[in-house]
């Protein structure tokens, strides 16, 4: 399947829903994280920023680099930006993402902001992160289809772009068993941590991708025995009155199905395991429901994984540590957009507007305590723009879902959209 043939016209995205200027106005301020706060090197984004604006240090995120793909398309369309400016950022990332060691061609987690070196994310964690690599393509891959033109520059980012996506040998994440993908590799440590990329999780993208792939692709026996481990992913249960198909009891942090669906449109989207749309409705709204019993009278919510008071923590309904993070409401918005508007609302209120900082709401507070983050992270700031605009026209939605290797992936294993499958769908 040809990939250029395959591009998107973006100028068919038209403004589907309103929304109202001071919500707007935070997506604006969270898309200058990406646009002001990236590395001026290389134009990586920061892995995260203080809530001031200024620089911590010189430690950029791969994932949130596929965010800033997004980001950056977004702020395109929305003329925040002009299409050139865009298309001379993208290229000068891709071309820094050209210089990073690859390991089998898989990214590391964190790289160094002007000489794109490998920074270690641990003491062994030196090598390829696959699921960081997946959310990375993600946004490349939109912002490959969203650059279709036949002009010079539009063409030459594309090639560039499709070498970093082609190139990633998901087969050797095996193992060379049919089980599931793996997350790390090192040269120096080898498969170390022996972490299973196994679901539910935020790494559904990362099979989708690697199902799809034209080479190095892996076989769907890898999704059913590893992803969804036989069936047992299946919840079924209910949890606050809604009924959750898949994943940990309650649900677990919200960027568990909000990661991989900037991307990935589950409207429609179904497999033999549940309804995609189902699936992120009823987490969203038992994390809501959760939130709406703890902080009764208030429109403040939202549980996921951010900073917190002792550093980086996952909060959820069953690890609750008393952290509210605006990201995990506001990239609800696709899902519950009154409950994200009112949220915001909130937030923006919150102590006088104390939550506000030069690129959005800071990370993370605590209600009960009072405490504030100083920060703000990439991860957390980018599928704040998406959601957002995926709600407003479903233009990453969209650009995503019209790539070949999404299209060959979802329907190598099994999924169908709408009821077909996804040759069928395409036709």
């Amino acid at each position: 399947m040809d990939t250029e043939s395959h591009l998107f016209d973006a100028q068919a995205i038209s403004v589907a829903r309103s929304i109202p200027d001071d919500i707007e106005d935070i997506q604006y301020r969270t898309f200058e994280y990406f646009w002001l706060g990236s590395h001026p090197v290389s134009g990586l984004a920061r892995d995260r920023l203080r809530s001031d604006g200024t620089v911590i240090n010189e430690i950029t995120s791969v994932s949130g680099t596929g965010f800033a793909f997004m980001a950056i398309i977004v702020g395109a369309e929305r003329h925040w930006i002009s299409r050139d400016q865009a298309l001379e950022r993208v290229t000068t990332m891709v071309g820094a993402l050209h210089k990073a060691k690859r390991f089998h061609g898989a990214f590391a987690h964190f790289l160094h902001g002007e000489t794109c070196e490998v920074i270690p994310f641990g003491p062994k964690d030196d090598g390829g992160d696959l699921v960081e690599t997946a959310l990375l393509l993600q946004g490349l891959i939109c912002a490959r289809q969203y650059f279709s033109r036949s002009s010079l520059a539009e063409t030459r980012f594309r090639a560039l772009a499709q070498e970093l996506v082609t190139g990633v040998e998901w087969d050797w994440y095996t193992r060379g068993k049919e089980g599931p993908l793996w997350w790390h590799w090192s040269p120096k440590h080898r498969w170390c941590f022996n972490i299973p990329v196994s679901g539910w999780n935020e790494a559904l993208v990362c099979y989708v991708l690697a199902a799809g792939a034209k080479t190095h692709f892996i076989e769907p026996v890898h999704y059913h025995e590893g992803w969804a481990r036989s069936g047992e992913m299946v919840n079924g249960n209910t949890y606050l009155g809604t009924v959750l198909p898949l994943g940990e009891p309650y649900g677990g942090p919200l960027f568990l199905s909000q990661y991989s669906f900037c991307g990935l449109d589950p409207r429609g989207l179904s497999d033999r395991y549940c309804d995609y749309w189902q699936q992120i409705d009823a987490h969203t709204r038992i994390n809501h429901s959760y939130c709406q019993s703890k902080y009764p009278g208030s429109d403040i919510w939202g549980l996921t994984a951010s900073d917190g008071p002792k550093g980086y923590r996952v909060n959820s309904p069953t690890q609750d540590i008393d952290v509210i993070s605006p990201t995990a409401a506001l990239s609800s918005f696709a899902v519950l957009p009154d409950e994200a508007i009112k949220a915001a609302r909130a937030f923006a209120k919150f102590e006088g507007g104390k939550l506000m900082g030069r690129y959005g709401f800071v990370d993370a507070f605590s209600p009960v305590t009072g405490w504030v983050a100083d920060t703000h992270l990439a991860i957390d700031q980018g599928p704040v723009i998406a959601m957002m605009e995926n709600y407003r026209s479903g233009l990453l939605w969209a650009l995503f879902m019209s790539a070949p290797e999404v299209q060959r992936g979802l329907d190598r294993l099994g999924f169908q959209i709408d009821g077909k499958s996804g040759a069928e769908h395409v036709a």
